[in-house]
């Protein structure tokens, strides 16, 4: 049986069983729930704290599990200290940067203004090893949660926090410096060194379905013959587009994939070569 880690609460826990749904796998019906089987799949999932998810599965306790980047790295031991949490594959969703923060009236507006200041974070780890890296040397002032407000409270000069849309910290009266420490989203997670069991392999051809499924669509059109070959260099599809003789004599159909942020564009351009009936529908499985 595949064991699974799922995020019980937070920005990650609805878009994962979301994703997990459709993949075909059942999921909970209530947030009460604290674990779920699919006997469909021989699959539990277990609904934990995202922090908490990458130790369950470093300790072998769980198989796989779907988690933060940054929390994945946050609770990776030291080197050598023990296993570890790895990342499998990027789940396309939750995504959000590690930055320095730090007060509009502040005259620190560089990283390397940092040093000899407080630094608050609820990323101790992640802030640290950063920190020893750049040769930078400040004070790390760990906390659990509402960083932003640590300057304006005292315990801090600066705060290094997890940021999606940078709304919360200008609210606070803080502004981002320099470059992001990390770039983080939600990513499948299995114990380092592990071997990769069949339902493992399943799971992520299910997942990269769902991710190809969500950036694609299937366009369809007809075209003449003789603009097949310039029609078709603008829909290459995957491994190539379909190309089927239509009845009427000179035109083919032609079935490609096509990225759905380039469909607007691809159908113009299609219809000034001289395409016509093209059509968009959307794809809700996919193997690739």
């Amino acid at each position: 049986m595949l064991r699974v880690a799922v995020p019980n609460k937070g920005a990650l826990s609805e878009p994962a069983a979301a994703m997990l749904a459709e993949s075909g796998y059942r999921q909970r019906r209530s947030t009460k729930d604290l674990a779920v089987y699919d006997p469909d799949s021989d699959t539990e999932f277990f609904y934990l704290r995202p922090r908490d998810i990458a130790v369950y599965v470093a300790s072998g306790t769980l198989d796989v599990g779907i988690t933060g980047r940054d929390m994945m790295l946050e609770t990776a031991p030291a080197d050598g200290e023990g296993p570890a949490a790895v990342e499998v594959m990027p789940l396309g969703f939750g995504r959000s940067s590690f930055r320095f923060a730090s007060p509009v009236e502040s005259a620190v507006d560089s990283v390397e203004q940092l040093a000899g200041r407080r630094i608050a974070t609820a990323y101790p780890v992640l802030l640290q090893r950063f920190l020893e890296e750049s040769g930078i040397k400040a004070g790390v002032v760990k906390l659990d949660g509402a960083v932003e407000t640590a300057c304006r409270l005292g315990v801090a000069d600066a705060v290094c926090d997890v940021v999606e849309t940078g709304t919360t910290l200008r609210a606070a009266g803080l502004r981002i410096i320099g470059e992001p420490v990390l770039a983080s989203e939600a990513v499948l997670v299995r114990r380092e060194g592990a071997e990769e069991i069949p339902a493992v392999a399943q799971l992520r051809r299910r997942l990269r379905g769902v991710l190809v499924a969500r950036q694609y669509v299937m366009l369809d059109y007809d075209c003449p013959n003789e603009l097949l070959a310039r029609a078709t260099a603008l829909t290459p599809g995957l491994e190539g587009p379909t190309v089927s003789p239509l009845q009427t004599e000179g035109w083919s159909a032609v079935r490609a994939m096509v990225r759905q942020n380039d469909t607007n564009r691809v159908m113009d351009e299609l219809w000034e070569l001289g395409a016509r009936a093209i059509l968009v529908t959307s794809i809700h499985a996919c193997r690739i």
